[in-house]
């Protein structure tokens, strides 16, 4: 049986969209398929049955059963899923936020027994760190995509300089994620050998345009480009670049400020600096 605790367990059917009996948008025969496949078990044997035998039944009597190992393996290939689903349109970004698909590594890496990253770095500590001038040219990207890079630079700093919080975010994300593209194409083996590397239905690695942000941030990290205070704020980036979407700045009430700007513009920076010196 393995260590999950009450509150573990409320966030992971939350996170598997558990409350109505089934998990995530799969069928029997896919929820078969994939505990199969990926996870190595059959999850329709009697000892997983419980309850009324629903999917999401399953699940629970799979989770009274199983060790920590498999339980383990089994909530990061479901978040992996979960990642591959919402890149070919069958599931919705907006229904899996960052911090909830955070905790779900968090409890996958617990009962695995990898040692747990220190995500407590404070906004103030990281605006605070300062480093040499950061240049578009020393990442080594393509002529003309350096030189859009190097004019994006130019016009977050008016922005900023003029006070305009909003454009400014959205400005930085566009960049960091144009920038982590050119890294990607330059180091195209690395990025798709690694395990975050965003995976199709059948296991194959997206191409490149398919990727999100989100992708490329982790998969950065994973593979030393970005560091874990870097990761985490870029994809704070990321969420608010998203409210780039009037009616869903609207309706979570984003208001940036000079603050939040700054953040995302630090971010920048630190991303170029720490890709470079790798």
């Amino acid at each position: 049986m393995a260590n999950l605790t009450t509150n573990d367990k409320q966030l992971l059917e939350k996170l598997f969209q558990m409350d109505g009996g089934g998990v995530l948008n799969f069928s029997n025969r896919i929820m078969g398929e994939f505990f199969n496949n990926d996870i190595g078990i059959n999850i329709y044997e009697e000892r997983y049955d419980y309850a009324s035998g629903s999917k999401a039944n399953r699940m629970r009597g799979f989770w009274q059963v199983a060790d920590d190992s498999l339980i383990g393996k089994s909530v990061i290939k479901l978040i992996e899923y979960i990642e591959g689903q919402i890149m070919i349109g069958d599931l919705q970004q907006n229904d899996f936020p960052r911090n909830l698909i955070d905790k779900g590594k968090e409890i996958s890496d617990r009962l695995l027994g990898k040692q747990a990253q220190n995500d407590n770095i404070a906004e103030d500590e990281f605006l605070e760190k300062e480093f040499d001038e950061v240049s578009i040219s020393s990442l080594k990207l393509d002529g003309a995509i350096t030189s859009i890079l190097e004019q994006r630079l130019e016009e977050i700093e008016k922005c900023l300089n003029s006070k305009a919080a909003l454009a400014t975010i959205f400005l930085c994300g566009s960049t960091l994620e144009g920038i982590l593209l050119g890294v990607a194409i330059n180091n195209s083996q690395e990025f798709n050998i690694a395990k975050t590397s965003p995976k199709d239905k059948n296991g194959q690695v997206l191409k490149f345009h398919q990727w999100t942000l989100s992708n490329f941030i982790d998969v950065a990290k994973e593979i030393g480009f970005l560091k874990e205070d870097v990761k985490k704020f870029s994809h704070s980036l990321r969420e608010f670049r998203n409210y780039i979407h009037p009616y869903q700045q609207a309706n979570q009430q984003f208001n940036p400020n000079e603050h939040t700007a700054k953040l995302c513009w630090q971010v920048l920076k630190m991303a170029i600096f720490q890709i470079t010196n790798k």
